[in-house]
């Protein structure tokens, strides 16, 4: 999934839109069959009914919404996980860290709000350039730029943590 946007690039020389879509549908089928967490369901069967969509309409910009689509429904699931605990940041921290101090949990939850704001300003770019950029400008964002701005923050985010940590520590 995440090569997507270079898959309808390179995949549209040779097949229509709608053709992308069906092969699509059945990946995140299989998706839903393989996954059991709700978030995965929830993702899967959002994306099945866009590319549904994307079958019955049979056209490009229809294939790049998909983009916006991910981050808006990205966007839905990490909101969503402030209202009903735990955020989705702190289950992955308890991965790792199974007992997180009361800090860490307090850290973990704006970490959360810092990757909801990325995923509603990346939703907003997503569509501008579905809506008024070049195709191969949308393939750069969404297929380049997006993920390494993804691996920014992630990156970023992962020093902040272990500066933090190591203050604790030294504390």
């Amino acid at each position: 999934m995440l090569i997507y946007p270079i898959i309808v690039y390179c995949g549209l020389q040779y097949y229509e839109p709608r053709i992308l879509a069906i092969v699509m549908v059945s990946l995140f089928l299989l998706r839903l069959v393989f996954f059991d967490q709700i978030k995965n369901k929830i993702l899967g069967l959002v994306v099945c009914a866009y590319f549904v969509l994307v079958v019955w309409t049979n056209q490009l910009i229809s294939l790049q919404f998909y983009p916006v689509v991910m981050s808006f429904t990205l966007l839905l699931i990490f909101t969503l996980s402030l209202f009903f605990p735990p955020p989705i940041i702190e289950k992955i921290a308890r991965i790792s860290q199974p007992d997180l101090p009361p800090e860490a949990v307090v850290y973990t939850r704006k970490v959360n709000i810092v990757w909801c704001v990325f995923f509603a300003v990346n939703g907003v770019v997503a569509l501008l350039t579905a809506l008024w950029a070049s195709f191969e400008i949308w393939t750069l964002y969404n297929g380049l730029i997006s993920y390494l701005l993804m691996g920014i923050l992630f990156v970023a985010e992962y020093a902040v943590r272990q500066k933090l940590i190591k203050q604790n520590v030294n504390d």
